[in-house]
């Protein structure tokens, strides 16, 4: 599983909405943290009434009282700050958890709104998107701030791709150290539903259209069932579902009915959101989940 957390923070408390979720992940699988900021080309000093970290000796003094604050004496938490100032703090946080070795960037996403929550949720999906290292978003809704993070409940969306299936082999990982409920979801789409090039044809072959959802759904229905006599004989409690409309709310809507605690998706995420798996689905995922989400780019493992 997981060995080292890289955890990017600004200085802000919606950047330490992440920690509940470092400290879980930290405590339950042993892994070593490292509490990490890049100074950043050009930042305020304030933002909305909250201070930026803009000098080097000003982030080691914040990343070292973090670290006091929040972690047990005996937990392994290391402190880096890239004090040559950087324009694209993203890259910066992508580069540095190669460098540092670690598997696991641990931040948290879309805030409550302000220009806080939109820079710092906008880095966020960005690290998402350079699609690198496997990256878990913590959206601050998900534990408020200083609140707690489980994993009882977690929440598998496949298409049936096995490439995908690198987010089943990380939810059966974490499922056997929390001792959690793994839920599969698929999404087939309706007839109102698709877009592009599939809906124009839906226009003109509406029946045939119609028949080919419909054995999408045979389809989808036979592989999770394979899918979950695997589970089971492995020892696991798991349940699946095929859910029918746009994919993006499929998986959210049955994320909040199921009480998932955590989204765990494989991506393609190259260079752009427009490079995840399913066209659009994991981007709006991410930006419109209460949930947490576990982003794993597909080649990582």
């Amino acid at each position: 599983m997981f060995k080292h957390l890289l955890v990017p923070l600004d200085g802000s408390h919606l950047a330490e909405a992440a920690l509940p979720a470092v400290l879980f992940m930290a405590g339950t699988s042993g892994a070593r943290v490292t509490l990490f900021h890049a100074i950043e080309q050009g930042a305020p000093q304030e933002i909305h009434g909250e201070r930026h970290l803009t000098k080097a000796e000003e982030a080691e003094r914040y990343l070292g009282d973090v670290a006091a604050r929040t972690f047990p004496s005996e937990m392994k938490v290391e402190r880096h700050v890239h004090g040559p100032s950087v324009e694209n703090v993203a890259q910066s946080i992508s580069g540095h958890a190669g460098e540092l070795g670690c598997d696991l960037i641990v931040m948290c996403t879309h805030g409550r709104g302000g220009l806080r929550g939109f820079i710092f949720g906008r880095i966020a999906q960005q690290v998402a998107a350079l699609g690198t290292t496997p990256i878990l978003l913590i959206p601050p809704v998900a534990t408020g701030v200083g609140g707690g993070f489980s994993c009882k409940r977690i929440l598998t969306p496949l298409d049936g791709n096995p490439e995908h299936e690198l987010g089943l082999k990380i939810a059966t990982s974490l499922a056997k150290i929390c001792e959690a409920e793994l839920f599969l979801i698929m999404a087939v789409h309706t007839f109102s539903t698709l877009s592009g090039e599939e809906a124009a044809t839906a226009k003109i072959l509406p029946g045939a259209t119609q028949a080919l959802l419909d054995l999408a759904e045979q389809d989808a229905k036979a592989y999770l069932r394979r899918q979950l006599t695997a589970l089971h004989a492995g020892g696991f409690t798991a349940a699946a579902e095929v859910g029918r409309g746009d994919p993006a709310t499929v998986i959210i809507d049955t994320a909040e009915q199921t009480k998932a605690d955590l989204i765990v998706l494989a991506t393609h995420g190259k260079t752009g959101m427009d490079a995840f798996w399913s066209g659009s689905a994991t981007p709006n995922v991410a930006s419109r989940s209460a949930i947490p989400l576990l982003l794993a780019p597909v080649g990582h493992v």
